[in-house]
């Protein structure tokens, strides 16, 4: 019998491309897949809106856009009106910010938790909705500052309209505030006591070493800030809105929402869109090369004490400025706003026979619009952090993990962090421009809106996910993977569970400002998929004012419950802290 001999493959023998399929790390594709919804989000937006900008109707090159954008006049006073608004909003904010940020901070001032807090509650209550309580507080002729001058005085009529540009720069400036405040009490909270105690030996006044000794070590970060009140207002589309449309001016962003009435000019608002934008960038870059150096610097061997600074009989009027100005940023506009939402007519003042829950009940259990628009506010906000949560965790793991090339996680970190330095209602035109048309035709849909709002906050969703993840040493990770673990078991078994609390403020911190987001929403919603924010702006031009705070109200009511949260999670100053940073 004869025997053919055959060879054998050498056990465990495998081909090249088995080898490197056995090496390769099964998670690539989940790195990839969100390096492809990032670049998604965030690049394509804005390259049709650039690349819209300098197209005509069929597709062809044309410059007619920017033609038709800016000779006419009306268009070129509305950017001057933003430049304005933004010039004198910061410089009011410096008035505003840096004295309470140095009594808070540096003095021993009475009443400092009140402060706080009023400050914190001035985060709290959205932009366009503290404009709404001017509206109450200083409207022409029914405003009640405006009752109470001519009650006290006899005078035909009050001094105030809140429909003017300094009634702008006001409202704006009484919300922004707040950033001065933290950037510059972040700051001064820095600086030792040393070099102010030795400039009161040599005979110094307090108020003489505060300008010569203390400001200028904070300088940067005071330039800083009002380079972030600046772009902060110039972005801003709900207060002029409300308040410039009925002066009969304009700013940029109006000036956008009306060249998107039917038939919408895509084209010209992405033309027009362009010097807001580049503004926006440039200074943004400006503005983090300042604060990047943390303030100038003292030299000496260690951190000195912090003493506050004895203000003696001068701590009252100190207290009374600072109370001044959260009077007018919080107490009053909530007041009138709590009085608008339980009256039966707002006008007739605080009368216990004008007191009804009707409104707030109408509000939310029977008026079917007012329902479906904040089922919707909720559904859409919480699928924008949720999203924006995954994504910014998942690119923020690549970059600290060093998954891929430096330079590829330096780009990823960027693009993750560029939605911060795009105004929301430009963003929203290039969601426009992106998606209106096939393939994806994503107009209409709540998609456009959650992907919209994903895109705008996905910032603060990445300093959250970048700063939790540095936290945790990938040493614990690798001693899973050597005990045989996959990468999906480290990250589940052991990154997860170290990340709860700060993944839970990060969710908080994205889902607030999208419940609030007006900017974004105003360009993209549709009938069927209108949020809390569009509605209470819509029904601003019918002058149900008590309705309009009953929707106030209810947002005002379920951020302060998530605020709660978010003091039992990360601390009492996290919403303050991480809003800033």
């Amino acid at each position: 019998m004869a025997y053919v001999k055959t060879a054998l493959p050498k056990a465990g023998a495998l081909s090249m491309l088995d080898q490197r399929w056995r090496h390769l790390d099964k998670s690539f594709w989940v790195w990839g897949l969100a390096i492809v919804v990032l670049v998604f989000l965030v690049v394509n937006p804005l390259l049709r809106l650039l690349v819209v900008s300098f197209q005509d109707e069929t597709g062809a090159f044309t410059f007619a856009n920017y033609v038709s954008a800016y000779r006419n006049l009306r268009h070129v006073e509305a950017l001057g009106n933003s430049l304005l608004l933004g010039v004198s909003a910061g410089i009011t904010c410096l008035l505003f910010g840096l004295p309470m940020a140095w009594a808070l901070s540096r003095t021993d001032m009475p009443g400092k938790p009140l402060i706080w807090i009023s400050i914190l509650g001035t985060f709290i209550i959205p932009p366009y909705l503290g404009a709404v309580g001017w509206i109450l507080l200083a409207g022409p002729n029914a405003g009640w500052l405006n009752k109470a001058v001519v009650a006290l005085t006899g005078m035909q009529s009050g001094p105030f309209n809140i429909y003017s540009m300094p009634g702008l720069v006001l409202v704006v400036a009484c919300y922004s505030f707040p950033y001065v405040f933290v950037l510059t009490k972040s700051a001064l909270d820095l600086i030792s006591s040393e070099m102010e105690d030795a400039a009161n030996i040599l005979g110094a006044s307090n108020l003489r070493t505060t300008l010569s000794i203390t400001l200028p070590l904070v300088a940067p970060a005071i330039l800083g800030a009002f380079i972030l009140v600046f772009l902060e207002a110039i972005a801003l589309f709900g207060s002029p809105a409300l308040l410039a449309l009925p002066g009969r001016f304009h700013v940029v962003t109006t000036q956008l929402w009306q060249f998107f009435e039917f038939p919408p000019q895509v084209g010209v608002a992405s033309a027009y869109a362009m010097p807001l934008l580049v503004i926006t960038v440039v200074l943004f870059w400006v503005q983090r090369r300042i604060t990047s150096r943390k303030g100038y610097v003292s030299l000496t061997g260690k951190g000195g004490e912090r003493r506050p600074v004895p203000l003696g009989p001068w701590k009252w009027p100190v207290l009374g400025y600072c109370l001044l100005v959260c009077t007018m940023s919080f107490f009053m506009p909530l007041v009138v706003i709590c009085q608008a939402a339980f009256a039966k007519a707002w006008g007739r003042g605080f009368a216990l026979d004008n007191l009804t829950f009707d409104n707030l009940y109408r509000t939310v259990f029977e008026n079917q619009l007012t329902r479906t628009a904040t089922w919707h506010t909720f559904l859409y906000a919480g699928t924008a952090s949720l999203i924006a949560i995954v994504l910014a965790l998942t690119i923020a793991y690549i970059v600290n993990r060093n998954l891929v090339n430096r330079h590829v996680g330096a780009v990823l970190g960027f693009l993750t962090m560029a939605p911060f330095v795009v105004p929301g209602i430009v963003l929203a035109i290039g969601f426009y421009a992106a998606y209106t048309r096939p393939p994806l035709l994503l107009y209409g849909t709540a998609w456009i809106l959650i992907l919209a709002f994903v895109t705008r906050f996905l910032p603060i969703a990445f300093v959250n996910s970048n700063a939790a993840i540095r936290s945790i040493n990938p040493e614990l990770e690798d001693a899973v993977r050597i005990l045989g673990g996959t990468r999906f078991t480290a990250i589940a078994d052991v990154v997860m569970p170290l990340l709860k609390r700060s993944l839970a403020g990060a969710f908080i911190l994205v889902f607030i400002p999208a419940t609030r987001e007006l900017s974004t929403a105003i360009f993209l919603y549709s009938i069927n998929t209108q949020v809390l924010s569009v509605l209470l702006f819509d029904k601003s031009d019918e002058g149900n004012f008590e309705m309009l705070a009953s929707i106030g109200l209810v947002l005002v009511v379920i951020t302060v419950a998530l605020i709660l949260v978010g003091f039992r999670l990360m601390g009492r100053d996290f919403m303050l802290r991480r809003t800033v940073a």
